[in-house]
């Protein structure tokens, strides 16, 4: 009899080799579809150094927005600054002029003058050569002193107390003197705030101190002056409308 040929039972690893390579394909294939062609191990890392980079990036856009602002804010600052200067030294020009304008209290060391009529004694008459109006203080002699102690540099003047002002008219009805309207009779007393020595020479300088003086040795009229350490001056309260009223009535 023919003998048989007998069929080998395939091995186990016969039947796993070809699954295991199938298998590893597959895997293969997997892997390369997720990863899409990049490293699947670095791409933790890249995706944390690409956040990183963003950061930083919006990091330095946001310092250099926080130095626009800060230059904004000096800027700010330097102008309100300016204007603070300005303004102070505005309020410190309005706050001089107010002084000058004599329309705040003015006090310091400064000068009194002391006008009066000549004392006539009885039964003598007038003095040889002399008249009424020889005797007594007029307004001539009264502006002449002002407008010294004004040349002098006083702060202050006033007039029997009365503040005077670059308007002030000065007028003398008879031997009465009306000053911002009210009516004052001798002795007048004129007083500055300023330095006495200036104004003592600004005084001798004046031709109408000059005539004064000279009228007080022929008929007696009083011309005194006195130092004063320390004057105090009030506020003009008057008007500027009542000054150029005067003025108009005077002329």
């Amino acid at each position: 009899m023919p003998r048989t040929r007998r069929l080998r039972r395939p091995s186990l690893w016969t039947v796993l080799v070809p699954v295991v390579a199938m298998l590893a394909g597959l895997l293969f294939a997997t892997s390369s579809r997720t990863a899409l062609g990049t490293d699947l191990r670095a791409g933790e890392s890249s995706q944390l150094s690409g956040l990183i980079e963003q950061r930083d990036d919006a990091v330095a856009r946001q310092q250099d927005e926080l130095a626009l602002l800060q230059q904004q804010i000096q800027l700010l600052t330097d102008q309100a600054a300016g204007r603070n200067g300005a303004v102070a030294e505005a309020a410190a020009e309005g706050e001089q002029g107010l002084a000058s304008a004599g329309l705040t209290p003015v006090s310091g060391p400064g000068l009194t003058v002391r006008l009066d009529d000549a004392q006539q004694q009885t039964g003598d008459g007038l003095p040889s050569g002399a008249t009424g109006d020889d005797l007594v203080i007029h307004q001539s002699d009264v502006q002449g002193v002002v407008n010294a102690m004004w040349a002098a540099g006083a702060d202050g003047v006033a007039i029997m107390g009365q503040r005077l002002i670059s308007t002030s008219a000065v007028i003398c009805v008879g031997n009465t003197l009306l000053l911002q309207g009210r009516k004052y009779s001798p002795p007048f007393v004129v007083t500055a705030v300023g330095d006495p020595d200036e104004i003592r020479r600004q005084l001798a300088a004046s031709s109408e101190v000059q005539l004064l003086r000279s009228a007080v040795q022929q008929y007696g009229l009083t011309y005194q002056v006195a130092d004063e350490r320390e004057v105090s001056l009030p506020a003009y309260e008057g008007t500027l409308e009542m000054q150029y009223a005067a003025r108009a009535e005077a002329g």
